[in-house]
Formats: C-alpha cells, sequence, structure tokens
C-alpha cells in the first residue's frame, strides 16, 4: 500500500483546494521518504488526521477529536473562512498490489459545515470510475488491507515519536496496536468464548443434584449482585452527604470569618498588644518631654543662634585685631628707630617701611570690621555656643527625629489594632458562631468516619 496523493479542500486550517503529492519524483525516480516541516499549528498534525479520517471515518483516531461525535468532528474541521455552501473533501490516491497488478484507488469523503445524518459522502474511485459495491464495504476492505487497530503504528508524525521515546512505559494506543499485530487480542478473545463453551458444556452434563447447586449457587450470586448495587448506591449517597456536609462546613467557617468570629476568638491577645503600643507610646512621649527639658527647644531659633555665632566671631576678631594694632605699632616704632640708627641705604629703609605699612593697613581693616559692637559676647560663650550649633544640637535633633518615627509607627500600629478590634463580633454573636461552626466540624468527622468504616468488596 503506498499512498500517491493527498488531497484537502477547506479541511482545518487548509483553505481553498490544496493538492500534496506523496509519491514526488526527480530523473524519473521515486524519492520513498518524504519530510514535512512547519511551525506549531502549521498543519502538519491535520495532513496525519487527514490520511486517517480518509482510510477509516467515523472510527478514525484524530488528535483533535477527543469526546466529540463525528458529526461534531466534522463540523470542528471545516476552515473557519470557509462559506457555508462550499463543501469540505478529503481525498486520498494509493497503490496497491492485487493479482499481481498495481491497482489505484482514490477515496473521497465530503461533508458541509452541517452533515447531513452527521455523516460525511464517501466514494471510492478505481482509476476515474466509481466503485458502489467497494464503497458499501469498504470498512471491511480497509480493515483487512490495514487494521485499524494496527494502524498507530504507521501512522504518527514526529512529535509522537519523541513522546515514545521519552515515556518508560509505551501508552495504551501502542500496546494496543501491537497486540492486534501480533494477533494476541484474539487468543484474548477466544478465550472468553472458550470459557462460555465451557460453562454451557458443564450445564449441559451435570445432573440434577448439580444442576441444583448450580442454581443455587446463581440466585445466591443474583442475591450478592443485588446486595453489591444497593451497597454501591448507599455508597454513592453517603459521598453524598458527604460533600454535602464538607460544604456545609465551609459556609459555616466562612461565615464565622466573614462575621468577625475569628477576630473576636483573638480578641484577649489584640487587646493585650494594643495596651503594649499605648505603653511604648507614653514611654516615647516621655522621651520627649526630657528632649523638651533641654537645649531641644534651641532648635526653634537655631537661625538666630547661627546669626549670634558668627557676630560673636566677628567682634572676637576685631578685638583681637585692635589688641594686636596696638602692640605691632609700638614694635614698629621701635624697629624704624633701630634701622636709622644703622643708618641703612635710603632704599631698602623704604621698602621695609612700606611693608610695615601694608601690615599694619590689614590690621587696622580687620580691627574696624565691626564699627559698633552690640553682642559683647565673651570667650566662653562663643565657644559653649559654637559647640552647641555643631555637636549637641544636631544629635538632640537626630534623637527627637528617630522617637517621632518610632511613635508614627506605633500610632499606625494602633489604628489598625483598633480597626480589627472593630470588626470583632460581640461575646453573644460569637458563640453562636462558634457553635454552628463546631457542629459542623462535628458533622464532618461523623461523614468521614462512615465513608472510611464503609467497604465494598467486588464481585
Amino acid at each position: 500500500m503506498i499512498f500517491l496523493e493527498l488531497v484537502l479542500e477547506n479541511f482545518g486550517p487548509y483553505l481553498g483546494r490544496q493538492v500534496i503529492n506523496l509519491c514526488p519524483k526527480r530523473d524519473d525516480n521515486s524519492r520513498p521518504i518524504i519530510l514535512v516541516g512547519g511551525m506549531n499549528g502549521g498543519g502538519k498534525t491535520t495532513m496525519m488526521d487527514a490520511i486517517r479520517l480518509a482510510l477509516y471515518g467515523h472510527r478514525a483516531q484524530c488528535s483533535t477529536r477527543g469526546n466529540l461525535s463525528y458529526s461534531d468532528f466534522l463540523t470542528q474541521s471545516v476552515n473557519r473562512n470557509a462559506l457555508p455552501i462550499d463543501n469540505t473533501r478529503v481525498e486520498l490516491v494509493f497503490e496497491h498490489i492485487e493479482n499481481d497488478q498495481p491497482m489505484e484507488y482514490r477515496i473521497v469523503r465530503t461533508w458541509t459545515k452541517k452533515p447531513k445524518d452527521g455523516k460525511d459522502n464517501l466514494g471510492i474511485l478505481e482509476g476515474d470510475w466509481l466503485d458502489s459495491a467497494l464503497t458499501n464495504t469498504w470498512d471491511e476492505y480497509i480493515e483487512n488491507l490495514l487494521p485499524l487497530g494496527i494502524s498507530n503504528l504507521f501512522l504518527f508524525d514526529g512529535e509522537q515519536v519523541k513522546e515514545l521515546a521519552e515515556v518508560e512505559t509505551p501508552p495504551p494506543v501502542v500496546v494496543e496496536a501491537i497486540r492486534s499485530l501480533l494477533g494476541l487480542e484474539l487468543a484474548d478473545r477466544l478465550a472468553i468464548d472458550l470459557d462460555i463453551l465451557v460453562t454451557r458444556k458443564r450445564k449441559s452434563m451435570a445432573n440434577q443434584q448439580q444442576l441444583a447447586n448450580l442454581e443455587d449457587i446463581e440466585k445466591k450470586l443474583s442475591s450478592q449482585q443485588s446486595d453489591y448495587e444497593l451497597a454501591k448506591q448507599e455508597l454513592c449517597s453517603i459521598q453524598e452527604q458527604l460533600e454535602q456536609t464538607r460544604e456545609k462546613q465551609q459556609q459555616a467557617f466562612d461565615k464565622f470569618v466573614c462575621d468577625g468570629g475569628k477576630i473576636a476568638a483573638q480578641r484577649n491577645q489584640l487587646e493585650s498588644q494594643l495596651n503594649y503600643y499605648n505603653t511604648k507610646v507614653e514611654q516615647i512621649r516621655e522621651q520627649m518631654r526630657e528632649l523638651a527639658a533641654g537645649i531641644l527647644p534651641l532648635s526653634l531659633i537655631e537661625p538666630l543662634l547661627t546669626q549670634a555665632q558668627a557676630q560673636a566671631e566677628k567682634e572676637s576678631r576685631a578685638s583681637q585685631a585692635k589688641l594686636a594694632r596696638d602692640i605691632l605699632q609700638q614694635r614698629d616704632q621701635r624697629l624704624v628707630d633701630l634701622l636709622t640708627a644703622l643708618k641703612l641705604p635710603a632704599k631698602k629703609f623704604d621698602k621695609i617701611k612700606a611693608f610695615l605699612g601694608k601690615e599694619n593697613q590689614q590690621i587696622e581693616q580687620e580691627a574696624g570690621e565691626v564699627k559698633d559692637p552690640w553682642l559683647g559676647a565673651e570667650e566662653e560663650m562663643f565657644h559653649s555656643l559654637t559647640n552647641l550649633l555643631t555637636y549637641y544640637q544636631p544629635t538632640q535633633k537626630q534623637l527627637a527625629e528617630e522617637q517621632l518615627a518610632k511613635r508614627k509607627n506605633l500610632e499606625a500600629d494602633i489604628n489598625a489594632t483598633k480597626r480589627q478590634l472593630a470588626t470583632a463580633a460581640p461575646p453573644e454573636s460569637y458563640q453562636e458562631l462558634e457553635d454552628a461552626l463546631k457542629q459542623a466540624q462535628t458533622e464532618l468527622a461523623q461523614a468521614q468516619a462512615a465513608i472510611v468504616g464503609f467497604v465494598i468488596i467486588p464481585l
């Protein structure tokens, strides 16, 4: 059996009429191996499904059929862009040797988007002529030519090969195909038929006593079968009751949570937590009061303190310059007298006097920076103010900011805890919710125990 041509028309992703040559030739030599490649969803598996559908019709094990009926599967296979009046067609041409002669057959299956009677129209052409007899007996003919049970050993794509290579145990489809190929299913069927024949033979050869015993056994078996069916029904009832009890328990638990029962059960813990938060906030407030009793309030006038520091520094430099000016003027006069007595050259003497005059001018400028000193800060006060602004004040501000951040976090925790307590159920409602939840849990435990203790021994 050699496939020659596959024709797809409005089938799956193939819109319009598409003819696929399955027996290409080059230089009058046939190429027995054909590789079909494409992206995912490109229609590779659809080609394999088309071959299965053409060969086996409603018995075809196509990849996208699943549990669909044959009519629904045919409707699903129609290209979504096809017109409602367009036909969907699958044709497969193959060659088969009969009586030492090659015979060419064309399988044609057509249907519309809503197939009539849920079936397709089948036609088998031998050459260009319709073979009605072969069309009517096609299922039997193809079963002798390529049985459906072993077709999965021949019709599969590369993805299935990959899956078969990765699994340790072959899937049931492959197992059944191998069993069909080896004829093992025939042996199983013969074994079952043989058991039936043996039972019939024993009945025909048995005497009256044995027949009576056999009838008694059959009655007991029938009774046990009835008991078994009743037990199965009872088990289904218990399982249904268990499911209802489980739903009831879940509803009771949801109501317990939504109505504040869960939070009410944690009321004591939440109240203790709230007291702890309030205690920590009070401790932080006490520490803030201690900081406020120190030098922290001076941060409110920090710009004025900075201005006073700058003024004190200017006045201190001016005072020091005035003291140095008087001392240096006396020293310069002595130096000039000495240089006059030494009778230095006039040129050098003038340079020295110019240098001294320039130095005195700079000192005079520093002494005159503060014309009207108003702060009058002493040196010790100036150093204290500098230490306050550069060390003590930043440290106190940082401590205050840290305490404020802690208090802010604690206040957020306090508000969250209060909101939880506000949603808690009152004591009388909490007791009702708790009793309902415990009752539902008890019923669920009883139903679970009932189904655990229920045992059915299969016949």
